[in-house]
Parts: C-alpha cells; structure tokens; sequence
C-alpha cells in the first residue's frame, strides 16, 4: 500500500533543473523525471509527450543489462544503434524547445 501511495505522490520528490532555474534555458535531459512518473502511472502517451527519448532510453539500458548476463550476436551495433538514436531523439527533442 506505501508503494502505491508513493506513485501517486512521486512529483513531491522530484529534483529541480538547476540548469533552468538559475539560467532560465532548459536542458536536454529536462522532462526526463516527469516522463518517468507518467511511466509509472500508465500514461505512455503522456511520457512521450513529456520526453520523446524515453522510450529509445529504456531500451537501451533493458539491452545493456540483458547483454551482461546473455551473449547476443552484433551486440555492439545494436548497443551503438539505440545510443545513436537515443541521441538523436533528445538533441531533435532540445532544439525543437527553442523552436
């Protein structure tokens, strides 16, 4: 039941952008907690709304960690593939906040 109580009220413990609040600008990992606690709630169109890399990013650390226990094929360009993407993703995301 503490676990449950804790979703509903995880905004509470959110850490502020430092980036924003002393410079006032945004930066690239900014909405990243925000899509996590939509994640959590179930609300995956909201997560992508807040932080459209949260998906590319889930997939690569879910690669990551299973690549340590299993032995997959071309684990390398699949490793680079999701990174690159996952780059890209948040780059396109920051540059069309300025926008």
């Amino acid at each position: 039941m503490q676990l449950a109580t804790f979703f509903l009220h995880i905004e509470d413990y959110m850490l502020p952008c430092f980036n924003k609040k002393y410079f006032g600008v945004e930066c690239p990992g900014c909405g990243i907690q925000r899509s996590v606690a939509f994640l959590l709630k179930g609300e995956f169109v909201g997560a992508f709304k807040m932080y459209p890399a949260i998906y590319t990013l889930i997939l690569l650390f879910s690669f990551l960690l299973i690549n340590n226990f299993y032995n997959i094929k071309h684990s390398n360009k699949i490793i680079i593939s999701l990174a690159g993407l996952s780059v890209i993703m948040i780059l396109t995301n920051y540059i069309l906040k300025f926008i």
